[in-house]
C-alpha cells in the first residue's frame, strides 16, 4: 500500500497572507517535486497560518511565528523523504551540514 504525502497551507484571507502561502508552497513543490502527492492551501481567518503534512501540524505561526521556508523544508523532509539531504537547507546555525 502506497501512502498519499500531503501538504497543506492555511492562511488568513483577512490578514492576505495568501502570497506569503503560495510563496511557501511554491518553495515546498520545487524541493519535493517527487515525494509529494499533494500541496493545498486552505484559506481561512483570525490569523491562521498553520502548515499539516498529512493532517499533522508541523508549524503554527500562533506559537512559532512565520516559519523560514528552510525551516519548513527540513521538518516536511522529516515526514516525507527522511533519507533525503536538502544540501544547504540542511545546515545548522554554526554552518556545517548535519
Amino acid at each position: 500500500m502506497t501512502y498519499v504525502q500531503r501538504v497543506q497551507i492555511e492562511y488568513c484571507t483577512q490578514c492576505r497572507w495568501l502570497p506569503r502561502a503560495a510563496w511557501l508552497a511554491q518553495e515546498l513543490l520545487t524541493t519535493f517535486e517527487a515525494e509529494l502527492d499533494e500541496l493545498s492551501l486552505k484559506p481561512g481567518t483570525g490569523g491562521v497560518f498553520v502548515v499539516r503534512v498529512n493532517d499533522e501540524v508541523i508549524w503554527d505561526r500562533r506559537e512559532q511565528g512565520f516559519p523560514e521556508p528552510t525551516a519548513v523544508k527540513r521538518l516536511v523532509r522529516d515526514r516525507v523523504a527522511p533519507e533525503r539531504s536538502l544540501g544547504h537547507s540542511d545546515r545548522d546555525a554554526d554552518g556545517p551540514a548535519i
